[in-house]
């Protein structure tokens, strides 16, 4: 990151790469229904409670089924339920940003035990509730606190308390996404023809999107030393164009292409803006990788040209973080989620993994268990998380 202050201040903005206007939220928490392919119930746990602990999920606005960051938290309270042999959990979804603050104080007053907020939006709301109630457990999914002298959340963002130690049982989320898009750049050199891919960020500001696409340089000249990557950033600050205007992004992509003509892969990292980027890739006729999730499964739109994405092992994280709480094992502060605990992945190419180059497949093995043992550079050293000024 640039700075703490400029890393955090996409706290509060970025989270819009996982929020969609959608249905609005029941008025207090239910059991939510089975969503889309939750895991199966398997083992002791499936058929025995052996944990009284009471877990709820505050998910971001939109649906609890959106195939992206609501869907695979709340699987991963599901999942982790199931393993501790936990009573089912409950969500709810906000119908709007007003009503972070009372759902999750909602789960609270209901002396729920362990409550999952999903998503950057949620990180202020999340951060003021662990302050306030520090006898309950918090884990709040792709979120750094960021906490005055005394535990509060600090609007300013000068982040001079340590959240680790004064709000310790708020477990925040993180994820390596250079090593997942250094996966996704190793699939995008292979299928490249031209020998020239690209990448579009939503700001310079937001450091998770630029190690992405640090990642994704690095995988691809793993596989052609000689390949150049054409990148580009949709703008400068946190404004809505950065990662909530999907007609923007399919201006600007189409713009880009225009001005790089030789690109024949194009790396998303923009959120919804990131939809207009596959949208203008598959006019194109050109291919596209996903970001966050299995974007051909997010979003059906690209099928036509989406050959893999870079994930966030959403499902996985929560999963574990909830049986590290039952274990008493777990501590407040960023726990960080990478090869090495099954926290980053690139998907499958589903109707295009034919466009694979031969061999791609070995390549992201050996890569995976490098990273596993700790000797794959997946980042710049100096400038890690650091945008074009």
């Amino acid at each position: 990151m640039r700075t703490r202050s400029i890393g955090l201040s996409l706290l509060a903005s970025l989270a819009i790469i996982v929020s969609a206007c959608g249905n609005a939220a029941s008025p207090s928490p239910t059991t939510a229904p089975p969503v889309g392919s939750a895991p199966a119930a398997t083992g002791p746990a499936a058929t025995a409670v052996t944990s009284a602990l009471k877990i709820g999920v505050v998910t971001d606005i939109g649906t609890l089924n959106d195939k992206n960051f609501n869907q695979y938290s709340y699987q991963g309270a599901v999942q982790g339920a199931l393993d501790i042999g936990a009573p089912a959990p409950k969500s709810v979804v906000p119908k709007d940003q007003s009503e972070y603050a009372k759902d999750i104080q909602d789960f609270v007053d209901q002396k729920f035990d362990i409550i999952v907020t999903v998503g950057f939006n949620l990180t202020s709301a999340t951060t003021k509730a662990a302050k306030a109630n520090p006898n309950t457990w918090f884990i709040g999914v792709d979120q750094t606190p960021c906490v005055d002298e005394t535990g509060a959340d600090d609007a300013t963002f000068a982040c001079k308390g340590a959240a680790a130690t004064l709000l310790p049982k708020y477990v925040s989320i993180t994820f390596k996404e250079d090593q997942a898009g250094y996966l996704a750049g190793i699939v995008a050199a292979g299928v490249s023809k031209s020998g020239t891919i690209g990448a579009i960020g939503g700001t310079t500001l937001c450091a998770p999107c630029v190690r992405y696409i640090q990642g994704y340089e690095l995988g691809a000249k793993s596989v052609n030393a000689n390949i150049v990557v054409k990148t580009a950033y949709v703008t400068r600050d946190f404004s809505a164009a950065a990662f909530s205007d999907q007609p923007g992004g399919k201006v600007f992509a189409t713009n880009f292409l225009t001005t790089n003509p030789t690109v024949d892969v194009i790396f998303q990292v923009a959120g919804l803006t990131g939809n207009g980027i596959v949208d203008a890739a598959c006019a194109k006729k050109i291919y596209a990788v996903g970001v966050d999730v299995d974007q051909f499964l997010s979003y059906p739109d690209g099928h036509d040209c989406l050959i893999t994405s870079a994930e966030k092992h959403l499902l996985s994280a929560v999963d574990q973080t909830i049986k590290a709480i039952a274990a008493g094992t777990a501590k407040g502060g960023n726990s960080g989620f990478d090869a090495t605990n099954n926290g980053i992945g690139v998907s499958q190419g589903h109707n295009l993994g034919n466009v694979w180059a031969a061999g791609t497949q070995a390549l992201l093995d050996t890569a995976l268990a490098a990273m596993k043992a700790g000797t794959l550079v997946t980042c710049p050293a100096d400038s890690c998380g650091v945008g074009p000024k």
